[in-house]
């Protein structure tokens, strides 16, 4: 493993078996540096959201450590959670209300998180007129008002349609590049995590384990011609037959 010291997130042979027996995660490395914005990729059920849980201290492994250079982290479920009798600002400004925020500061800080994910106008909207990406949205906007330093996504944009799932990785990784932060995304899309990337992770079917790496060798900002360009596709199919060769279902 690399020196911690150089690192925003690190898990060192981590392993996780549940109370039932289930044994989840069987001796997992992997880290994230600074500015990295790294995804893991797996057959479902080889516990890849428990990776996210033990990181933000949901879960103790059963062996193992984590190591979190920052404490500043910002979890991004799969599901928006927003509470149905708040507006989308009021919403937003539900972490600083919990973190007791001054009233003013919070407002101020919610704005420009809606600003920022381009939720601006539907701040007295609530969440049974918004489409789901722009529930998403609204999560997304709500965590950043605390300007977490790690971000950790839990297949956020999984049951959007394509269309809106693009328009979102889009605006993610925008948002990577104007805040800096470090992220660790779980997915089930190959495209997805090659596009968002600096580096992809992919595990094994359960107990799941890390069976392959691969840094992305495109540049940011990326556009969306780009998943239609043939060096896109040749890094995609490597991933696939990666998955391939562990995934029989």
């Amino acid at each position: 493993m690399p020196d911690i010291s150089s690192l925003s997130l690190s898990f060192d042979e981590i392993s996780m078996r549940f109370p039932d027996g289930t044994e989840a995660l069987l001796d997992v490395s992997l880290s994230v540096g600074p500015n990295e914005f790294v995804s893991v990729v797996g057959p479902s059920g080889c516990g890849k959201s428990t990776l996210l849980n033990i990181a933000s201290g949901l879960l103790k492994p059963t062996s193992g450590s984590v190591e979190i250079a920052d404490t500043s982290m910002g979890y991004i479920f799969q599901d928006p959670t927003l509470l149905p009798w708040r507006t989308v600002l009021r919403n937003v400004e539900l972490l600083c209300e919990l973190h007791q925020v001054p009233k003013e500061e919070r407002r101020k800080r919610a704005q420009e998180a809606i600003d920022l994910v381009g939720l601006s106008g539907f701040e007295r909207h609530f969440p049974k007129t918004l489409s789901g990406g722009m529930k998403m949205r609204t999560s997304l906007a709500r965590t950043l008002t605390l300007h977490p330093r790690v971000f950790l996504f839990d297949e956020p944009f999984g049951s959007l349609d394509e269309i809106t799932r693009e328009k979102l990785n889009d605006e993610t990784q925008l948002l990577f590049q104007k805040e800096g932060f470090s992220s660790l995304f779980i997915t089930h899309s190959i495209s997805e995590a090659v596009y968002l990337s600096t580096k992809v992770y992919v595990m094994s079917e359960r107990p799941g384990r890390v069976i392959a790496e691969f840094d992305i060798p495109f540049d940011y900002p990326r556009v969306p011609e780009q998943r239609f360009d043939p060096n896109f596709a040749e890094v995609c199919g490597e991933i696939s037959s990666a998955l391939r060769g562990v995934d029989h279902d």
